[in-house]
């Protein structure tokens, strides 16, 4: 299966459309409609109506297939151009709202690095492809064990921090007086649903280990990656939010001001909040390695 044409079909399927998509690509109208056409050809199979533009059935599985087989691809050559590459004098970070945590970002130097906020599923593929040096991706998981990232290529994995979690709820909430609170007793309260920016929704069922899609209703969503905006809604009764202690405490939950809530810790399942460092091919070099050393030497690496 050839990669360009795989990629020209992904672009008109979501774009829906031939023209819209040989403009994103740089191509002409014509060029995308053979691109399809030898695709079609070379798997014996319809994969697109044309009025209106839309996937087949085997089309729609077709996609299924495409992302993990383009990023991969993008992946592989990534990593083989690091072979020719010079050492780098600056580098990009990019990083999860709640990999951003205090320690992490003191160690930071002063120049030299670009920072980037990505949503925790995207950071693996931009250290995969090139488009970052290093990641900082956080997750939930019980103490000691690595989180669970999507293969999306050969990457190194290191820890850097874990820390306890906490439940973000209004001062005023029956269970704000609580020592520490049990995930099991939280399943029919209403939750924010923020995905980028707290513990999403499917990490707490799957932490519960009830059927898929029971409990931890949503109130209300939060898109983006503002920890902050969370858990100041968490604290005006919202929804509760569940957040790493110390993500908690740099918004202020815990302050005492207009508008301030309860943070309390979860004390039952036993979990933490991971943060891990990434980075793709062999050992890194120069300020790559130096950031690298920074970051994995912190008091929370438990090293």
């Amino acid at each position: 299966m050839d990669p360009h044409l795989l990629r020209t079909y992904v672009a008109v399927a979501r774009l829906g459309s031939f023209s819209e998509a040989a403009r994103a690509l740089g191509y002409t109208q014509s060029a995308v409609s053979q691109h399809i056409a030898a695709l079609e050809g070379d798997l014996g199979l319809p994969l697109l109506t044309r009025r209106p533009v839309a996937p087949t059935p085997a089309g729609e599985r077709l996609l299924e297939h495409a992302g993990s087989l383009l990023l991969r691809l993008d992946a592989a050559r990534a990593d083989l151009a690091r072979f020719a590459a010079p050492p780098r004098e600056t580098l990009t970070l990019v990083a999860s709202p709640l990999a951003l945590h205090p320690r992490p970002l003191a160690v930071l130097p002063a120049t030299g690095v670009t920072l980037r906020v990505l949503p925790r599923d995207e950071v693996p593929a931009a250290v995969a492809t090139g488009a970052a040096d290093l990641g900082l991706v956080d997750g939930v998981a019980a103490p000691s064990d690595p989180l669970r990232l999507p293969d999306v290529a050969p990457l190194t994995a290191r820890r850097v921090a874990e820390e306890p979690l906490a439940v973000v709820l209004p001062a005023d909430h029956p269970l704000a007086c609580r020592a520490g609170l049990d995930l099991a007793d939280l399943v029919d309260a209403r939750w924010l649903d923020a995905p980028d920016a707290g513990i999403p929704l499917d990490r707490l069922r799957a932490a519960h280990g009830g059927p898929a899609g029971s409990g931890f209703r949503a109130a209300l969503r939060c898109e983006g990656t503002d920890v902050r905006t969370v858990a100041a809604l968490a604290a005006a009764g919202h929804g509760l939010a569940l957040l790493p202690a110390s993500a908690g405490v740099a918004a202020g939950v815990a302050a005492g001001g207009p508008g301030a809530g309860a943070l309390v810790p979860l004390a039952a399942p036993r979990l933490v909040h991971r943060t891990e460092l990434l980075h793709a091919g062999g050992e890194p070099v120069g300020p790559v390695a130096e950031l690298v050393r920074r970051l994995t030497t912190l008091p929370e690496a438990g090293r």
